[in-house]
């Protein structure tokens, strides 16, 4: 596999930054994850982190060295996710269980797969054009799909703000996966949360990443949906891969996982800490910025050792 991929996230106008995102790959198979821990709800960052976490781990335990069944993967690690964040609210005495959004995406032999649970996206684009995006599970926008409301009310509608589907709620969640699609060179899976795309006009993003590298488009992106929301500004997150697939590098920044010992994983997402050690706090502190940029300095390493490639990357 050869791929670029960059990720940025901003804590917007709020006290605290509840999303979180981050990648695993090995020789053969690359996962993208964000989530965005629900406001409204006790400890959002923390489900944030305890999904991305249990999701990651299952993955670097069973990609040897990619998953055999896909879509059963995403459906089934969502739901331990779910189970896990349920787990965390009985240990510590929570009043509620925390909750999140999540959208996570795999990547095998060149066919994509993704799945979502709330209004985290994925867009799928090609020469500037949406090829498809996730639908989300909010009251808006099952009101647009029935021709209920008209899209130009998306943004003032008093129920623009309703999720009906979500990790952590009190009832299961639905994952809602999409069908394998096959990408070619040039194609981008741009993951984000909310507080980018309800600030920007889709037409914007497409042509962003279609006219800049991914390392570039992204910090313009952010800004843009931070400086249109103003000191409102929700958490701004996203995270975008490039396909370069098996052909000539097409960018410095490129990474090739061709010659990536089997039983290597390399990933963006730390550890859960033991269960004994883990406070309230802990889970949502391992995704600092430190810890983050040590995580994509020690893939950056493995990357050179095994392959002799000189990975360049953008502060």
């Amino acid at each position: 596999m050869r791929f670029s991929v960059y990720q940025e996230s901003h804590i917007g106008g709020r006290k605290t930054n509840q999303d979180r995102m981050g990648y695993s790959f090995t020789r053969d198979s690359l996962l993208l994850l964000l989530a965005d821990g629900m406001g409204g709800h006790i400890m959002g960052e923390v489900a944030a982190t305890i999904a991305i976490q249990t999701i990651s781990s299952l993955f670097q335990q069973q990609a040897a060295p990619y998953i055999a069944r896909a879509g059963q993967f995403l459906e089934e690690s969502f739901l331990a996710a779910h189970h896990k964040i349920h787990d965390y609210a009985v240990t510590h005495n929570l009043p509620e269980t925390p909750r999140t959004t999540i959208v996570a995406c795999l990547i095998q032999n060149g066919m994509a797969v993704w799945a979502h649970c709330g209004d985290s996206r994925l867009y799928w684009m090609r020469n500037g054009r949406i090829l498809m995006r996730t639908r989300d599970h909010s009251r808006i926008e099952m009101l647009v799909r029935q021709g209920l409301v008209s899209d130009s009310q998306r943004d003032t509608h008093p129920d623009r703000n309703k999720l009906f589907n979500c990790i952590g709620a009190p009832v299961m969640p639905v994952v809602d996966l999409s069908r394998r699609v096959s990408l070619q060179s040039g194609d981008v899976l741009f993951l984000c949360s909310d507080g980018l795309w309800s600030a920007l006009p889709e037409q914007f993003i497409s042509q962003q990443l279609q006219e800049h590298t991914i390392m570039r488009a992204i910090p313009e992106l952010l800004g843009q949906a931070i400086a249109i929301a103003g000191k409102s500004a929700d958490n701004v997150t996203a995270l975008a891969m490039m396909w370069e697939g098996g052909g000539d590098l097409l960018s410095a920044s490129a990474i090739s996982t061709n010659t990536l010992p089997m039983g290597i994983v390399t990933t963006t997402i730390q550890s859960p800490l033991p269960p004994d050690d883990q406070g309230a706090g802990d889970a949502a502190d391992v995704f600092n910025e430190e810890n983050i940029e040590k995580a994509i300095d020690e893939i950056r390493t493995a990357i050179q050792k095994s392959s002799g490639i000189t990975i360049k990357t953008q502060p």
